[in-house]
């Protein structure tokens, strides 16, 4: 298997490796992780597996769905959650046929 949950254990060992990089993501990500934001925690939840699901992210998936559950996101929320990521990235898949609509009508000249 490719992906194993286990090998989120090893972010500390990898960032060992990367001292510095890996600190100032820590601090990013202690940042975006924070409880006071306008944006309230669940929310930054929702928002992060929606873009796991884009980004197809199996440790980000489960990082967040966990973290969306302790947060009181409810199963009805985050299956909408990902209609709505579908949708969205469907949109980004026709926004980008409208380009080659256009580079295509470009290049017969």
């Amino acid at each position: 298997m490719y992906t194993d949950p286990a090998d989120l254990k090893r972010a500390r060992s990898v960032g060992a490796n990367a001292p510095v990089e890996f600190a100032a993501w820590r601090a990013f990500q202690d940042a975006v992780d924070r409880e006071d934001g306008a944006v309230p925690r669940r929310y930054r939840e929702l928002i992060s597996v929606a873009v796991a699901l884009v980004t197809q992210c199996a440790y980000c998936l489960d990082v967040h769905t966990a973290a969306a559950r302790r947060h009181g996101v409810t199963a009805e929320e985050l299956a909408e959650t990902a209609f709505v990521t579908a949708a969205v990235r469907a949109g980004g898949t026709l926004g980008h046929a409208l380009m080659a609509d256009r580079l295509y009508e470009g290049h017969g000249h």
